[in-house]
């Protein structure tokens, strides 16, 4: 019972500390404000998503949907990323890297 406990404890805490990061493979629809993105892509704002919820992952924009906006650490729709420009060139960048 004691190591069931401790193991439960363990994967929560590791789940708290698992930061959110976009899918890269949705790197050419960031910054594009015509809802193109996928959910768990890159966005600089809600523009950016199909889903219309841009949502703050440690301070990093990742589409999400409206019901899971707060789970897994994000901090809700509306995000607007203060560094739009150079999320967007880096973004542009993973793309050239990717080549599609």
């Amino acid at each position: 019972m004691v190591r069931l406990i401790g193991v439960s404890l363990l994967t929560f805490a590791v789940a708290a500390m698992a930061q959110i990061t976009p899918n890269n493979a949705g790197a050419r629809n960031v910054g594009q404000g015509n809802g193109s993105q996928f959910i768990t892509g890159g966005c600089v704002n809600n523009a950016d998503c199909a889903s219309g919820c841009c949502a703050d992952a440690s301070s990093v924009g990742v589409c999400s949907a409206e019901a899971a906006q707060f789970q897994n650490g994000k901090n809700g729709c509306n995000f607007v990323d203060p560094n739009a420009q150079g999320t967007i060139a880096a973004a542009q960048a993973q793309v050239a890297r990717q080549g599609f």
